[in-house]
């Protein structure tokens, strides 16, 4: 059952590495860049940025050897925790497996951009009015739909905690 468990985590994390790059690639291949086309009329398009930065362009105009180190060197490094996080939750933490796996999809998804191309293409674009959220991806969203799963784990470890010291006094 639970070797099942990581097959499951490692077909939703191929799932979405495969579907950030196409995504990517058709955005890449189809738009030129700086170019918008309304999807929802005033809240959403899909606009092609080339973001060299973190999250919002973070650090985006910070020197090269330091986005290096950042952007490529650190998050390689985070993958290898996340995969040994996934593996360690496998047998008795659902949403915290599903949580690491998540992110790991992610961060490998815009690993792979940041190693071929040296920037992320982020096309995902929502707006009100002419107040724009910052672009971003499928392996962005990954990412914080992963991060809200751990919030959601640690509420439930924190429960469970807080259950078990009322039942010992």
């Amino acid at each position: 059952m639970f070797m099942n468990r990581i097959w499951k985590m490692s077909l939703i994390i191929t799932f979405l590495i495969i579907l950030d790059q196409i995504t990517k690639g058709v955005i890449q291949s189809k738009f030129y860049l700086g170019e918008s086309i309304p999807v929802i009329d005033g809240f959403f398009n899909f606009t092609y940025v080339r973001n060299p930065g973190a999250a919002f362009g973070f650090m985006a105009q910070a020197s090269l050897l330091v986005r290096q180190i950042l952007f490529l060197w650190v998050p390689v490094g985070a993958c290898f925790w996340l995969i040994s996080l996934i593996w360690k939750t496998r047998h008795e933490n659902f949403i915290g497996c599903l949580a690491y796996s998540l992110i790991f999809a992610g961060a490998v998804g815009n690993l792979i951009d940041r190693f071929s191309l040296g920037y992320v293409v982020d096309f995902l674009d929502f707006y009100l009015g002419n107040s724009h959220f910052p672009a971003f991806n499928v392996a962005d969203s990954a990412i914080t739909v992963g991060a809200f799963f751990m919030i959601i784990d640690m509420i439930n470890d924190f429960k469970k905690k807080s259950i078990r010291q009322k039942s010992e006094t």
